[in-house]
């Protein structure tokens, strides 16, 4: 993605202009588009599948810089469900993930939220937190309906 356009979507779009850049960057391998879409703040917080929480620029940036190091990451967003306000969206996602691997070609089925706050220099992502999508297929699997209380 070039610079402008990620300019563009991170500075003056929306939630989903921030989205669509942050997985534009997965697919090219580009640490420092990736990073633009991140908050500038000291506790942002990034948790990939089956990783440790990662706390910070700096550690989050690391992490993408040996997970590209292997080359792109393509991700099929399939599904997203989303609750936004005006300066905050959830975006839960249904994912797909390919990568070329040593091995070949690996894929999984991962279910991701991505939370965006509306910062002054426009929607930047402050939490993204993926997990393997143990039922598969990221299918929605709602609990029968009752009662509404979580606790």
């Amino acid at each position: 993605m070039s610079k402008a356009r990620l300019q563009s979507a991170t500075f003056a779009g929306s939630a989903d202009d921030t989205e669509a850049a942050f997985y534009d960057a997965m697919q090219h391998a580009d640490v420092d588009a990736m990073m633009a879409c991140w908050a500038d703040e000291d506790e942002i917080v990034c948790v990939h599948p089956d990783g440790p929480r990662l706390v910070g620029a700096a550690a989050i940036r690391a992490s993408y810089e040996a997970l590209f190091a292997a080359g792109p990451v393509r991700v099929l967003p399939r599904r997203t469900r989303k609750i936004e306000t005006l300066a905050s969206a959830v975006h839960s996602v249904a994912e797909r993930i390919e990568m070329l691997t040593d091995s070949g070609l690996r894929s999984a089925e991962v279910v991701a939220t991505n939370v965006y706050l509306k910062t002054a220099q426009g929607w930047r992502l402050v939490a993204h937190h993926a997990s393997a999508d143990r039922l598969g297929g990221g299918e929605d699997h709602e609990a029968a309906r009752g009662p509404q209380t979580l606790h």
